[in-house]
Formats: C-alpha cells, structure tokens, sequence
C-alpha cells in the first residue's frame, strides 16, 4: 500500500476507533504528518491526560505510552511497536533507586518521564526537559536526587542552589554528539546558531547559543531573527522546524544523531495496531497510583 493510501486509511481508522494519534517531535517524518498532536513528553502526557478520545495512539516509545496510560486510566492506549524502548530508561530499576534514596533519605527524588512506570512510583515527582529546573526549584527540599540522566541532571544542577545527586545514566543518541562535530558545523556555517537539547554532555552545552527542550527548539527558531541553526538533537525535529520555518535553514552536525527507537514505528504498523486495537499498554494498579502522583506534581508546576 501507498503512503498516501496508508494515510488515508489510518484517519479512517481512527474515525471508526473514536482515538486520537500522537507522534513524539522524533518520530518518521510520515508519522508526524498524519498525527493529531505532535509535541515532546509534556505535551503529549497533558494531551494524554485532557482529551475525551477513548483511545490513543502513542507513536514513541515505551515509557511514553505507560504514561499515558497512567493518566489516563479509563483510555485504551495503544503502543504500534512495543519493542520501542529507551536505552537511558533502562539504566535505573526500582531496586537500585531504593538503594540510593536510603542513602539520602531527606532527598527529593525527581525523576526525568524517561523512566518506566515503576522507577516512576519509587519517586516523589516527575520532570521533563522543557520544565525539569522549574520542578526542582519547587520543591521544598534542598537536597535531590536527580534520575537517569547524568546530562540534564548536571545542566539542572547548573541552574539551581539545591544539592543534586546525579544518576549515571545518559540518551546514547545524544552522548553520540561530539564537540568536533559543532566546530565543523560552526566553520562550515559562522553564521548560524548552536541549539542544544540538556541531555547532551556539558561539553556540547557550553558550546551552545541557546539550551533547550525539543519544544524549546520550535520557539527559540520561530522568534529568532537568524536565518541558519544548528540543532543539537534528534533528527526527527527537523521535519517540524523545516514545516514551521521553510525560509531558513536547519544544519545536523552529524548523522549519528538518530533514535533508532524512535524510528521503528511505521504507518502500516498503525494501521494494524489500530484494526487490531492492540497492543495495549497497561500499568498494574499498584504502579500506577503511585506513579501517577508524580506525574501529576509536574504537570501541576507552571511551565515557562
């Protein structure tokens, strides 16, 4: 079957199905086109949590999709490709998160949505990158452990006055990212501008012009006055930066700035998952009351 053909059959589908598409920003460009709500992890858990459609289609990975089903318990949600992982996700178990919270008991555990349902539920609340400083800085602590990634947790840790407790975690798809390839990017492009998502090492941020969530990146693009930027995350945000912006240009410094998670969803994989109406994630209730309470402390801290 044609795209076009694909396309046309999965907005049928999901007229019949009574659902709504979501597409994390590094998603196959085709995938984004066709969804209803395109975004980073806070949009589309907000989006997951507010809107009135029985069923979702999550186009991202695995940790995304238990997530919306945790706040949206009533919804079925369904994941196209459950073998869509997140390698940094994997770096903590409940076991070992417990191990270190009893190291530091009087400590905030704020825990980047990159993280399992269950890491989730060891934890006191959520943060995403777009409002992981703003979580931190609410919190009445001033101790925190900070969970999975090492990157954002030494950016946050940059911007706040608390003690932070690093986990040794980090996205393989932005530790790729070398400093050789900005300055290559640089002295090919001068006058273009470096964004950088927090998840890539310090030495990448302090190269940077502006340091940002994928949503952050959309913005910074839109209202700056520069014509070229070099963006520092994964490949997939280029499809909607190019859509928003089609008068300047978008640079990759490297073309090993790529998800392969992100990638394995495929519209024939949404077309059988919504004739199927599988596979559904779901999250035991145990789990999931504990790690909707954290999901909830972020989404009620205001966002910048």
């Amino acid at each position: 079957m044609e795209q076009t053909d694909l396309k046309q059959e999965i907005r049928r589908l999901l007229i019949e199905r009574n659902a709504i598409l979501l597409a994390h920003n590094y998603q196959r460009d085709e995938v984004q086109e066709i969804a209803d709500v395109t975004g980073d992890s806070l949009a589309l858990a907000q989006t997951a949590a507010a809107t009135a459609k029985p069923v979702i289609v999550f186009c991202g990975v695995h940790f995304m999709a238990e997530s919306a089903a945790i706040l949206a318990p009533d919804k079925i949600v369904l994941l196209p490709r459950p073998d869509a992982g997140c390698p940094m996700a994997d770096m903590v178990t409940p076991e070992k998160l417990r191990e270190l919270k009893a190291l530091h008991p009087d400590a905030t555990v704020v825990t980047y949505v990159n993280s399992s349902a269950a890491v989730k539920a060891e934890s006191d609340i959520c943060c995403t990158s777009s409002n992981a400083v703003n979580v931190v800085n609410s919190v009445s602590s001033d101790e925190v452990i900070l969970v999975p990634d090492r990157n954002l947790g030494r950016y946050i840790a940059g911007l706040t006055d608390k003690t932070c407790h690093i986990w040794d975690g980090y996205c393989p798809t932005h530790e790729r990212l070398s400093v050789a390839d900005i300055e290559r990017a640089r002295t090919e492009h001068p006058d273009a501008l470096f964004m950088a998502h927090p998840e890539c090492p310090p030495a990448i941020l302090e190269l940077a012009d502006h340091i940002c969530s994928t949503s952050g990146m959309y913005l910074y693009a839109t209202k700056s006055p520069a014509r070229k930027f070099i963006v520092g995350t994964e490949m997939g945000i280029l499809y909607r930066l190019r859509q928003e912006n089609p008068d300047k240009e978008f640079i990759l410094p490297t073309s090993k700035l790529i998800c392969p998670n992100m990638k394995l969803t495929t519209l024939e994989d949404i077309v059988k998952s919504l004739q199927t109406m599988s596979p559904a994630i779901t999250v035991p209730t145990a789990i999931a009351d504990r790690a909707r309470a954290t999901l909830d402390r972020m989404l009620a801290v205001p966002r910048d």
